[in-house]
């Protein structure tokens, strides 16, 4: 018998392909990537970076209370950019959704993202004891 569970909600995009927005093993809960999609029109939000980057924290954080957790529950975060001279806004950005201690995490540069997002975010939680 597996442990193993789709999360799935409506307040974060649907998937746009076969896989689900969280899995949840156990007390682990494996994020999907999270593109800046509005998750009523899936539709891309903003043009510039400050604006995706806020609406990929915030399907993130969706998905997250789903699985019965927060962002502070993530301990692991792997953020793609397709521009690191977007970094510092990015870093400042987090801030604002992530307080110490911060989770481990990954900024790696990328050609390109799905629907021509500047930036996605996905990671892994710890919830429960």
């Amino acid at each position: 018998m597996s442990n193993k569970a789709a999360i799935k909600t409506e307040s974060a995009p649907a998937a746009i392909g076969p896989y689900s927005q969280a899995i949840k093993a156990g007390n682990t809960v494996y994020l999907s990537g999270q593109i800046p999609l509005d998750p009523q029109t899936m539709e891309l939000v903003g043009g510039d970076i400050e604006a995706q980057t806020h609406q990929v924290f915030k399907n993130l954080a969706a998905v997250c209370e789903e699985a019965a957790g927060s962002l502070s529950d993530i301990v692991k975060l792997n953020l793609y950019l397709t521009d690191l001279d977007n970094f510092a806004k990015v870093n400042a950005i987090m801030e604002e959704y992530f307080s110490e201690p911060y989770p481990a995490r990954a900024a790696i540069g990328v050609r390109a993202l799905p629907k021509g997002s500047q930036v996605e975010a996905e990671g892994v939680m710890v919830i429960g004891d």
